[in-house]
């Protein structure tokens, strides 16, 4: 089995649609600086609510990237 090390970033995801899509954007956002995105996991799940009672859905995703290089070992 390879040598994998990861290290965790927390960003947060916004949508006005839904918690999945929420989570997509924070995903898809990632994505476009960070390499080697193998999981995800959400945290916390929050939003707000606007005078005409539209939410809006903040979700809290911890995102696993594999680091690059050779093994320590």
């Amino acid at each position: 089995m390879p040598d994998k090390t990861y290290k965790i970033i927390e960003v947060v995801g916004i949508s006005d649609d839904s918690i999945q899509q929420a989570v997509r954007n924070a995903i898809i956002k990632a994505r476009q600086t960070v390499r080697n995105i193998d999981w995800f996991e959400v945290n916390n799940i929050r939003g707000s609510v606007s005078k005409a009672g539209v939410p809006t859905f903040q979700v809290e995703v911890r995102i696993g990237f594999r680091l690059e290089g050779k093994s320590v070992v």
